[in-house]
């Protein structure tokens, strides 16, 4: 796979986790706690598509590895928040698990791909 069918794939892959999320939150039932999370997981979730498109957009080096930066803490602050939820016992559980369990392989691919790009 080139580094072009590469991203083409995980640009999808991150506008379909956001959108799961997206779809996830408009089931949660609404109330004080779930105002705050919800606002906070859409923001994270939608902003690691977004900065993974920009990283794919990079023009040297050192805006890659900034832009992948922030894919990896945006996407490490999207399980922070559905961990909250599933703490609090917001939405469905399951739903929850399958959406943690996609933002940790997010996680890990482009904690990868920060890796390989890192200063000396």
């Amino acid at each position: 796979m080139t580094n072009s069918e590469f991203n083409e794939q995980f640009r999808n892959r991150t506008r379909d986790f956001a959108i799961r999320v997206i779809r996830f939150l408009e089931s949660t039932s609404f109330h004080i706690a779930t105002k705050t999370l919800s606002f906070q997981l859409s923001k994270c979730a939608t902003s690691v598509g977004a900065n993974f498109r920009a990283f794919c957009r990079g023009r040297s080096r050192n805006e890659f590895y900034a832009k992948i930066c922030i894919v990896v803490e945006e996407a490490d602050e999207t399980i922070f928040w559905l961990e909250m939820l599933d703490a609090l016992g917001c939405g469905n559980r399951s739903e929850v698990a399958a959406l943690y369990h996609e933002a940790s392989e997010i996680l890990k691919i482009s904690s990868k791909i920060k890796s390989s790009l890192a200063p000396p």
